[in-house]
């Protein structure tokens, strides 16, 4: 018998990820891993039980709101004035963490700590900081993030159609906005829209008790569908001037907080292939044929290698990317080729974790069919594989390939 036949893989240490086999979690400080060690018993014991049933009831657990409240990891990323805002390696890896769990879940946290917060954070006045971010941060106020619309895809930077016009000590806005993650139970809704008066995009919190707007759920949707996602109407909309948004000015602002949470997806994509993975590494175990665990067979074996290779390889470039973002460094390419790059490896490993699990892989109380359902909405929101690819490129040659 061979000296290595039936010799599982460890994780480097004990609160590792067995796939992280470069440790990255090394990484973190000791304070900072004491805030994961907290965030993956809160996911195992409250989230994992129960995400199958949400996702195929297509619910939100909103019941968990309050909870995360109490971990107080709402906005680690922001300055408060008894918590000062944490690395982006850390906020980052917390994504991943939920999204390894559940990515509806994830995207529903994100959602709200990372678009809706950060838009405020990184766009909005002193005053407009003072009166949101400490009620989201408590999960009183429970924000969405409102850039899509129904006929703008990949031209939304010229193409926004819902406007905004002046009135007094007010802005009306009209328009419609789709694919809206929160959007049927936010109570405050970043909505960007292009002013008429001078064709800038601008930025507004519209509350959702504001007259003239209304959400409904979207319907038939067959990847996060635990996630709210909604269409949202706005009818002569009517937002106190107090409510836009201070520095959204332009495009150009609004990209600033993409660029941040195109990075945020990147550690959602680790996730999800870091929970499918996990899954098909035990059922290899677990599952016997031909008188052995399927793990031995060299067909399975090459399977898993070749998605820790992917996992592997699209951690190190988010640890890099989050590490930029902190050093102020970061830029629009880096963000883009990490986002195209792992939620273009998300779609392999999920199809080989759903493949390790045969014909059981189809089977919701398996996981994997989750997971790879959920892959193919990562893949696509927060700019398509082959628009990031774009901007990579205009990097490389200095020539622009967009039309």
């Amino acid at each position: 018998m061979s000296d290595h036949e039936h010799q599982p893989v460890a994780p480097l240490r004990e609160d590792f990820l067995a796939a992280d086999l470069y440790g990255y979690q090394e990484l973190l400080t000791d304070r900072e891993n004491d805030v994961v060690r907290r965030v993956r018993a809160f996911l195992e014991a409250e989230v994992r039980p129960r995400a199958n049933e949400f996702w195929e009831a297509a619910e939100s657990p909103r019941h968990l709101l309050p909870r995360l409240a109490e971990l107080d990891v709402v906005g680690l990323g922001y300055d408060f004035e008894d918590r000062p805002a944490m690395s982006k390696v850390l906020t980052g890896w917390l994504g991943m963490e939920f999204a390894r769990v559940d990515p509806s879940t994830g995207t529903m946290f994100g959602v709200h700590s990372g678009l809706a917060m950060g838009s405020i954070s990184i766009l909005g006045s002193q005053e407009q900081k003072a009166r949101w971010l400490p009620a989201m941060r408590r999960m009183e106020k429970v924000g969405a993030f409102a850039l899509s619309e129904p006929h703008g895809g990949s031209d939304v930077s010229g193409g926004l159609e819902t406007t905004a016009r002046r009135d007094g000590d007010d802005w009306i806005i009209n328009g419609g906005k789709r694919w809206i993650g929160n959007g049927t139970f936010a109570d405050v809704i970043v909505v960007y829209a292009k002013d008429e008066a001078d064709d800038q995009v601008k930025g507004f919190l519209v509350e959702k008790e504001f007259e003239g707007f209304s959400a409904s759920k979207i319907e038939g949707k067959y990847a996060l569908r635990a996630v709210q996602n909604a269409d949202l109407t706005f009818e002569n909309c009517r937002v106190p001037a107090a409510n836009k948004l201070e520095h959204a000015n332009s495009f150009a602002d609004t990209a600033k907080v993409l660029r941040l949470t195109r990075g945020g997806v990147a550690w959602s994509a680790v996730g999800l292939m870091l929970g499918a993975f996990e899954r098909a590494v035990a059922y290899s175990q677990e599952r016997v044929q031909f008188g052995k665990p399927i793990g031995s067979f060299q067909l399975i074996s090459d399977l898993i290698a070749r998605s820790a290779a992917d996992i592997t390889a699209s951690l190190g470039m988010a640890v890099r990317v989050a590490q930029l973002q902190d050093a102020g460094v970061f830029h629009d390419e880096q963000a883009a080729m990490c986002k195209s790059f792992t939620t273009t490896r998300a779609r392999e490993v999920v199809a080989r974790s759903r493949e390790i699990l045969g014909g059981n892989g189809i089977l919701l109380e398996n996981d994997a069919v989750r997971y790879f359902a959920d892959a193919e909405a990562l893949y696509s929101y927060e700019g398509t594989s082959q628009m990031n690819n774009l901007i990579v490129g205009r990097a490389c040659t200095g020539l622009s390939a967009f039309v």
